[in-house]
């Protein structure tokens, strides 16, 4: 027993040098305990959506994206990638054909009940990667729920940071008006022809109007949920002709470089756990 433990001691930096899957769903069993302490206890759920992105960039963008971002920076700084995820908040999609949405309380018990799961599989750090523009409210009110019960493990929310060189350069970049770029315009419709460019149909951009159609006649004190429908019935704000490869690179692997710093910063956390537990012991029953 005492010969197998240190045999275990001597080659695991070994081990932890090898090559491993970042796909939760590539690696095989036997290097789970391995992937666990390789990403010191860290997993990445990268939440996309399905929605109509004007016509011609693909229904899965926010899918496609998250996903890579989530590959491309634990191929950098290693992480467990959770495989595909695409339920969140798309009520406003749901006259046009391609979208999925799940009930509003079944998205929260699904998500809720897909964090508990990676920790019981031995994750202490999750954190949440999301590309679609409809989800961050719902991913906070999530992230403040877990302090209504116990947990011994953390989840986190990544949003990037946009340096201001980097910002410069891509308003240089830009062809179109960035307050008019909302949803499936030349910024996505960029970021797509960097990924994925045999799934972009640009020549079918100008099908369709993305131009804000102001319905609403309501002052900006006020807030309603049919706000963007009534902006935007075709679901698509922006010009997709004028996406870029080069703006999608710049945009892409400014993400990349900031989500790789987020999971390095998280892997490196040993305070929130102890704060989050310290804080539980003090709460009145």
């Amino acid at each position: 027993m005492k010969a197998t433990l240190l045999l275990m001691i001597l080659i695991s930096p070994v081990l932890l040098g090898q090559d491993l899957p970042n796909r939760w769903d590539e690696l095989v069993a036997s290097d789970w305990e391995l992937a666990l302490e390789k990403s010191n206890y860290t997993c990445i759920l990268p939440i996309g959506i399905l929605e109509k992105h004007g016509p011609g960039v693909p229904i899965g963008s926010d899918l496609i994206r998250a996903r890579e971002w989530a590959h491309r920076a634990t191929q950098k700084e290693y992480a467990v990638v959770f495989p595909d995820y695409f339920y969140g908040q798309i009520n406003e999609a749901k006259q046009q054909f391609g979208t999925f949405s799940l009930p509003s309380d079944l998205a929260m018990e699904l998500l809720e009940a897909t964090t508990r799961e990676i920790a019981r599989n031995g994750f202490k750090k999750i954190i949440i990667i999301n590309s679609h523009g409809g989800n961050p409210q719902m991913i906070r009110y999530f992230i403040q729920n877990q302090l209504e019960k116990k947990k011994d493990y953390v989840v986190y929310f990544f949003e990037p940071n946009i340096p201001a060189a980097v910002a410069d350069k891509i308003a240089a970049t830009r062809k179109t008006d960035p307050s008019t770029d909302q949803h499936g315009g030349e910024r996505e419709a960029s970021e797509i022809l960097y990924l994925r460019p045999e799934l972009v149909k640009l020549d079918r951009s100008e099908m369709e109007s993305g131009a804000n159609q102001s319905r609403l006649k309501l002052p900006n004190t006020l807030y309603t949920a049919i706000w963007w429908y009534a902006s935007y019935p075709n679901h698509y704000a922006g010009q997709a002709a004028f996406g870029s490869k080069e703006l999608g690179q710049i945009i892409t692997e400014n993400t990349i470089s900031s989500l790789t710093n987020a999971i390095k910063a998280v892997k490196d956390d040993t305070i929130t756990l102890q704060v989050q537990n310290e804080y539980f012991e003090k709460v009145k029953q």
